[in-house]
C-alpha cells in the first residue's frame, strides 16, 4: 500500500481525532500516542479511548512522523475510510429540511483548502457539501486535520455529474448561486436566504463554463485593496457567512 493511500486512512491531529472519538469512535481501528508528549490534551484523549473502548499504541514520535503528512501533535488515529453519502440521498436529505443551505465546490484540488472550506461550512450551517467525482481534491487525512473534526459530520456527496445535480437541486427548490468576479451584483447586495446553493469555483480558473451555466446569479465578492482574488477557503467563508448573517437576521 502507497504511503498516499495509507494517508486516505488516517486521522491526525488533536482536533481531528477528538471529533472522531466523540462522534465516530467506531471508525477508528487503533489510536497512536506518541509516548513522550502526554500533555494535557493528549491526556483528554486517553480518557474518551477508554470511554468508547478504542485500542491505543504508545510509539516513538518518528513513527508519526513517517505515517502522517502534516503536524499530527502527538496522535494518530488509524481508522476505516469514511462513507460518503450516496449522491441519490442528496435531494430527499434536502427535502427533509426547511431551507436548506448547500456548499458545492467545483474543482478544489488542495487538501488543505477542501479541509478549510469543510471547517467553515460546518460553522456557518450548512447542511451539505457537494463535489464533483473528477477533478476534486481527496477526503484524506490532510483535509480531515485541516477540518478540525468537520469532515467526520457533515454530509459530503462526490458526484457523477455536477451540472445534473445542480439541476436537481434547481427541481427541488434550489436557488443556486454561483461566484465570479465577473458577476453581475455583489455578494452583499444579494439575497442569500432560502433554500439555496452557494458554488465556489476552482483555486485558479474558478467556475467551469457548464457549471455557471446551471447557476440562477452570478455574484461577486467585493474587493477593495489591490489584490484580484481571494483564496477559494477564504473566499468560501466569505460567501457562508454573509448567508448565515442574513439567514440569522430573518429568523
Amino acid at each position: 500500500m502507497s504511503q498516499h493511500s495509507e494517508n486516505n486512512n488516517l486521522v491526525f491531529g488533536i482536533h481531528a481525532v477528538q471529533a472522531l472519538l466523540e462522534r465516530s469512535p467506531e471508525r477508528i481501528t487503533k489510536l497512536l500516542i506518541q509516548r513522550d508528549k502526554l500533555n494535557s490534551r493528549i491526556r483528554h484523549i486517553l480518557r474518551l479511548t477508554n470511554r468508547v473502548k478504542v485500542v491505543t499504541e504508545k510509539v516513538d514520535g518518528k513513527k508519526l512522523d513517517q505515517m502522517a503528512l502534516g503536524n499530527h501533535q502527538g496522535v494518530v488515529a488509524i481508522v476505516v475510510a469514511r462513507s460518503e453519502y450516496d449522491e441519490h440521498d442528496l435531494v430527499p436529505l434536502l427535502r427533509a429540511i426547511t431551507e436548506p443551505l448547500v456548499l458545492v465546490l467545483d474543482g478544489v484540488t488542495d487538501p488543505h483548502n477542501l479541509g478549510a472550506c469543510l471547517r467553515s461550512a460546518d460553522a456557518a450551517g450548512v447542511h451539505a457539501v457537494i463535489v464533483p467525482k473528477d477533478n476534486s481534491a481527496p477526503l484524506n487525512a490532510i483535509a480531515s486535520k485541516v477540518s478540525s473534526g468537520a469532515a467526520e459530520t457533515i454530509p459530503f456527496f462526490r458526484v457523477t455529474n455536477l451540472a445534473r445535480t445542480l439541476k436537481s437541486l434547481q427541481e427541488a427548490g434550489l436557488w443556486i448561486t454561483g461566484t465570479a468576479v465577473e458577476g453581475a451584483g455583489s455578494l452583499f447586495d444579494a439575497d442569500l436566504t432560502g433554500s439555496r446553493a452557494i458554488v465556489m469555483g476552482s483555486e485558479g480558473k474558478g467556475l467551469r463554463r457548464l457549471t455557471r451555466e446551471h447557476c440562477d446569479e452570478l455574484v461577486y465578492i467585493p474587493m477593495s485593496g489591490q489584490v484580484s482574488s481571494l483564496n477559494v477557503s477564504v473566499a468560501t467563508g466569505v460567501c457562508l457567512f454573509e448567508a448565515a448573517r442574513q439567514r440569522m437576521q430573518q429568523d
